[in-house]
């Protein structure tokens, strides 16, 4: 600056053309301080040429904003830098525009639009991450705004999420605290702008798991949460096993997990799909399993992990079942009232017969359960007689209707009985009761069999059916 007021001649570089333009704006030294000596104007023609500078004289000047960044943004040079590296990303398509950093003569290659040389750097550069290791000298802030930027400009989102993923495991190894700090927040930020199957679910976990020893902010930390919930179908069970934070007697972060399956409810607004909620509900039971040990672990926050999830989760409970079950055998002091609102979390009609049967012998549980699970078993084997009643009666032939009502009233009688059976007088001794539900269920998948059976043969009945019905649709019409 003293040689440019002396005698008004100055070498502008793209090193030092950051410093020198900001001083100018800073100082006033443009037109209408001085005609002839007009700093201001000569920085501005050196940036008209920023498309002719190399990738690595790019990132020199970037590296020099970054050391006065306030000041270099508000006067316009950090701009025309990011908008510069960012389209040449842009227009590349994954290949290097220049040579990188890393090569010896990158100072010496110019940005060219030439077709022969654009061929050859696509065979010197044919990775989508070769610019990933340049981009390291850059400071979080800086490359908050990159992302930005290459975002607005339709960047494929997968190629960001793994640049801002690579950026973190390269500066976190030799950072302090706080620096490790400002890159995850910095890092989950940005993932949360990108669209959500951008970044896969293992790598949110690792960023996690990275955060439990930061003092993140709660906005990244809410952030983070709400992108794993988004994902929770393609979690492990590794994933979930969590250890809980410092101060709390759980061995597990059960909060965590209960976050990720509201984030997961909600995803977006959207209502979520089957087959990932059938998913999360195995993922769940297997998860409910490995808690359920811990003898710290309160009734509430296990209940509320049985019914985080709607009922159609899961066509069958019998892995809740057992999860309870084991819950129950670690928490054997448990109260007659706990053990009565677990138990409500329970669908009794979507366990199996063999579940049910070890239910009614399992003295661990209340008494009532045993005879709720029963009743919807009953319930469950009349719904399938009478099915099967009608649709016998629908296909036989006439001469075969006294025999389907003799059939009939037998089942009917044998219903009559099994319901007679589901309520018994509940001030009898419950080891009697025990006895005679156990008979009873024994009943039930007796008759669960016969009916399978009789489906069977109504599926093949109907099968050749159709089959005849459609060789008679086959055969020409007669003259009449």
């Amino acid at each position: 600056m003293l040689r440019f007021c002396y005698n008004g001649r100055i070498h502008i570089t793209p090193s030092n053309i950051s410093l020198l333009h900001s001083a100018a704006q800073f100082m006033e030294m443009n037109k209408s301080a001085s005609e002839k000596h007009n700093l201001l104007e000569q920085t501005e023609k050196s940036l008209e040429e920023i498309k002719y500078w190399t990738w690595q004289e790019l990132l020199i000047a970037l590296k020099q904003c970054q050391d006065f960044l306030l000041i270099a943004n508000s006067a316009g040079v950090l701009g025309r830098c990011l908008d510069s590296l960012v389209g040449r990303l842009a227009l590349t398509s994954g290949s290097s525009p220049c040579a990188s950093t890393s090569s010896p003569d990158s100072s010496s290659v110019r940005f060219s639009s030439d077709t022969r040389s654009t061929e050859s750097l696509k065979n010197s550069f044919t990775r989508s991450n070769w610019w990933f290791e340049d981009l390291l000298i850059l400071s979080p802030k800086l490359v908050e705004m990159v992302t930005k930027s290459m975002a607005s400009r339709n960047i494929d989102h997968v190629i960001i999420s793994k640049f801002l993923l690579f950026y973190h495991q390269s500066k976190s190894s030799a950072a302090t605290a706080d620096e490790k700090c400002k890159i995850v927040e910095t890092i989950v930020d940005m993932l949360y702008t990108l669209d959500q199957s951008s970044v896969s679910c293992k790598s949110l976990f690792g960023l996690l798991r990275v955060s439990l020893s930061l003092n993140l902010s709660k906005s990244s930390r809410s952030k983070l949460e709400s992108m794993i919930g988004y994902q929770m179908d393609q979690a492990t069970l590794d994933n979930l096993l969590v250890p809980s934070p410092h101060g709390t007697n759980y061995l597990y972060d059960v909060n965590l997990v209960l976050r990720f399956l509201k984030a997961f409810i909600q995803r977006g607004g959207f209502q979520v799909s089957l087959m990932p909620m059938q998913k999360v509900a195995s993922l769940m039971d297997l998860y409910m399993a490995e808690v359920a040990p811990d003898p710290c672990l309160k009734p509430s926050k296990f209940l509320a992990l049985a019914k985080a999830l709607p009922d159609s989760a899961r066509e069958s409970q019998d892995k809740m079942y057992r999860a309870i079950d084991l819950y129950f055998e670690v928490h054997a002091g448990l109260s007659e009232e706990d053990k009565i609102k677990i138990c409500c979390a329970l669908n009794y009609e979507k366990l199996s017969a063999e579940a049910c049967l070890h239910l009614s012998q399992n003295a661990k549980f209340p008494s009532n359960s045993a005879v709720h699970a029963l009743i919807s078993q009953q319930f469950k084997v009349k719904s399938l007689l009478h099915t099967t009643n009608n649709y016998k009666f629908e296909n036989d032939p006439p001469c075969s209707f006294n025999k389907t009502e003799k059939k009939g009233k037998e089942d009917e009688a044998n219903e009559q009985i099994i319901l007679y059976a589901g309520k018994p007088d509940l001030s009898v001794d419950n080891e009697k009761l025990r006895a005679h539900l156990q008979v009873m269920q024994c009943r039930v998948m007796e008759l669960e069999k016969v009916c399978q059976k009789m489906q069977t043969q109504m599926a093949k009945i109907m099968k050749s059916k159709v089959s005849r019905h459609s060789n008679a649709r086959s055969l020409p019409k007669l003259c009449s």
